[in-house]
């Protein structure tokens, strides 16, 4: 899954070409960071899942992110190169899509999610302080 689009007239927009790695964060944090993503400037935030009991979000991102993820309170995913296929559907029974691909057709930029997920915990905690 590339981080820009695709302008290869061989290639349907909406579809990626290849799969994806996924960070699951918690959900607070996520929703925080989908929308410090969606005020930023143009397709900053790509695909996001969540489960079906609302306590995670999963970020898609580009395959072989995991080898180099480190952001405390959240996991990434590794795909061991065969990724994770874009499709309608969600990928695993218990989730659902959030931002489905189409409407967020790119992977979310690992650089750009770092710094969103750390904006979004101090936002919580700012938040949390103040109770």
């Amino acid at each position: 899954m590339e981080t820009s689009r695709i302008n290869d007239p061989r290639t349907s927009p909406g579809t990626p070409a290849a799969g994806c790695d996924v960070v699951t964060v918690p959900a607070r944090q996520g929703l925080e960071a989908v929308d410090i993503l969606r005020r930023g400037p143009g397709d900053a935030v790509g695909p996001v899942l969540h489960d079906d009991g609302g306590d995670t979000l999963g970020f898609l991102v580009p395959p072989g992110t995991a080898a180099a993820w480190n952001v405390p309170g959240s996991t990434c995913t590794e795909t061991d190169g065969r990724g994770l296929p874009l499709a309608p559907e969600p990928p695993g029974a218990g989730s659902d899509w959030l931002l489905p691909p189409g409407e967020a057709d790119l992977a979310t930029d690992p650089a750009v999610l770092r710094e969103a997920l750390g904006e979004a915990a101090r936002m919580i905690k700012a938040a949390d302080s103040c109770r």
